[in-house]
Formats: structure tokens, sequence, C-alpha cells
């Protein structure tokens, strides 16, 4: 595979070259009554709970001054020699229906959500949430450019999501069913020719077999680790970070010392220390404290670490790590930190096997 290719991503930490930014513009929480949307967003409240949870556009302050902290990053990333993309967002107060459910819009802050980059393939995933159906079509023209330029590019199967897919626990709570294949890009990690699954409530294990059959394809020495029972809600990424070979930053709160996931329990452990937390701007957010150790690695000496966590900037600089501190102020109320609101395209790094 040529490191010049348009598209080149194989990892979370080699030297980065091209990258997308989202986008906060008509960011908004779709209407609970959808049970994918109270699955995505606030899985852990009870139907009482949930009657109190802001609904539809966030407010103004928060998307302007999301995107100001976004800008901010683009503007650290092409002076980091990043060639950086902003596309702009899906209007996501268009409404749109299926033969079976009808759904708001979501948000365009998270593009590492919805399309998971193997190598020089890009990989539209089925997301199971109704309100993200059509996310994804504020990057078609750029995928559409790589496609001409080389690239190879597929879609998981176009998801009913239908409610026979949605289950409940014993509070009125919402589950992921096993109807039909779904999974977010951001259950996955990539560690070279290895990638890790997170099997959680945005991803289910059929998901990951269609996941596991399709990496086949694009290239038989391709290896997919299931990760169960570390972290049932969504997304991995505030679970895991894995900031070079041999060195992984685990959240504590998750992950106990005697139930690390292979293969990285014989890796240097960095436990994330206790997040700082401030008050937010709404009352019930997207993410929990944690999405603060959300961090991108621009290189395996370099990051960019949420500024307001002075503990995790001195924890990843004793490990010889420079941090550039950054913010984003909404992070927790919008869902996503610097992994989640970035995707990167190109990467230095190649099929390594970084296991043996």
């Amino acid at each position: 595979m040529s490191r010049t290719a348009a598209v080149n991503s194989w990892d979370e930490f080699t030297q980065l070259r091209e990258i997308v930014v989202g986008d906060a513009t008509h960011a908004r929480v779709p209407r609970m009554t959808d049970p994918s949307a109270w699955l995505a967003c606030y899985p852990t409240l009870t139907p009482a709970e949930l009657g109190a949870v802001h609904q539809g556009e966030f407010p103004r302050q928060v998307i302007e001054e999301s995107n100001e902290d976004l800008a901010e990053l683009v503007e650290t990333l092409r002076e980091l020699g990043v060639k950086t993309h902003r596309p702009p967002a899906v209007d996501h107060r268009r409404e749109f229906t299926s033969p079976d459910w009808s759904a708001d819009g979501y948000i365009s802050y998270c593009p590492r959500d919805i399309t998971l980059i193997v190598g020089s393939t890009i990989i539209e995933v089925p997301s199971p949430m109704r309100s993200r159906y059509f996310e994804v079509f504020n990057l078609r023209p750029m995928f559409q450019d790589y496609l001409r330029e080389g690239a190879g590019w597929i879609a998981g199967p176009r998801p009913q999501l239908r409610d026979e897919l949605y289950e409940w626990d014993d509070l009125g709570r919402p589950l992921l069913g096993e109807a039909e294949p779904v999974f977010d890009a951001a259950n996955v990690l990539r560690l070279g020719r290895d990638l890790f699954y997170q099997i959680s409530r945005s991803g289910n294990e059929l998901g990951m077999r269609w996941l596991a059959s399709t990496l086949h394809l694009i290239d038989p020495e391709l290896r997919l680790h299931p990760l169960r029972g570390v972290y049932g809600y969504t997304h991995i990424d505030s679970t895991i970070a894995l900031l070079r070979p041999g060195l992984v930053l685990l959240n504590p709160e998750r992950i106990t010392p005697d139930a690390v996931p292979e293969p990285f329990d014989t890796w240097d452990i960095l436990w994330c220390p206790e997040m700082a937390t401030a008050p937010t701007a709404l009352p019930h957010t997207l993410s929990e404290r944690w999405i603060s150790m959300n961090l991108l690695m621009v290189n395996p000496d370099t990051a960019i670490v949420d500024a307001t966590q002075p503990a995790l900037l001195r924890a990843l600089e004793s490990k010889g790590i420079t941090v550039i501190p950054r913010r984003l102020r909404h992070a927790r109320v919008l869902g996503g930190g610097f992994h989640c609101v970035t995707l990167d395209i190109v990467r230095d790094g190649g099929k390594e096997d970084y296991l043996s």
C-alpha cells in the first residue's frame, strides 16, 4: 500500500497528514419518543428522567462557542502541517421518514462516529440511530473525490432500524438487539492490521460479524478483536486511547487492573487521572466527564488534549508526549472530544503488525 495514497489511515497515532473536522451548526437533540435516539443519546436515563431532557436545537451559545473551538482546532492542525477539511454541516432541522418510522436530524459534530477508514478504504457504517441516517451526506463530495483518486469506498448494509431492533431492560430503558447488523465507527479502534470492536449499545454482535467479513474481503491479513464487557453504553474512545505502540491510556472507572483486555495487558498502561469537571450549559449531557480523555494523537509524540485537564496533561508528559492544550467548551453537552470531532484520512503508518 502506497503511503502517498489519497486515503491511508491504519491506526490512531502515526504522523497525521490529512483530517476532517466536524461542524456544530444545526446540532440538535432528536425527539426522545424515538427509541434509537434515547439509546444513542441518554442510555442511562430512566423513562421518568428522560422527560426533563432538552430536545430540539442546542442553545445558540453552545453552537457558536463550539464552532469557535473547532475553528481553533483547524488552525492548530494547519499550523502543524496537517491538511484539514471542514465540510459544512447537514441541515438537521429537516425531518425524514422510512416506511417504518420517522425521525428528525442530529449532529455533524462527530464525523468519527459514522465513517471508518481502514487503510485506503472508506467504510460508511450502518449506525443504529435513525437520526444519523443521512448524516454522512456532507462528507460524500469528499468521498467521491477520494474515489476518483483511487480510494476504495463501501457502505454497510442499509439498516431498516425497525422497532424490533430495540429491546428493553428492567428499568424500561432501550437496549440494542440483534435483528440486523448495526454499529457506529466509534466502536472501533485501529492498530495496523488489528482492529478492536466494542460490543455495546452502539454496536451489536451482528455488526461485528459483518465488519469482520468485510475486512477479510479488503485484506485477509486483517484481524478483528471483540471487546465484550468493557463498556456497555456507547463508543470506545473515552475508555481506551492508543497513544503509540506499547502505550495505552485506559479509563480506570470502566477497566480494572485485573480485567485489562488482551493484548493491552502486556503494554505500558497509563491510567487516566480523575477528570476535572465544570458546570455544563445543559443539565443532561450526551457524554460523561470521561469525554475529556478523548484526545487526538498528531504523531506518537504529540497529542491535542483538553486544556481543562491539567492532571491528564502531566500524565501524558510523564510518558514523553508533548501536549497541545486546546478547548472544546461543550464537549460533554455535544458528546465529543478531539478524537470524536475528527476523522483522519491520511497517516504515515501502514498495515503494521504491532502485536507479534
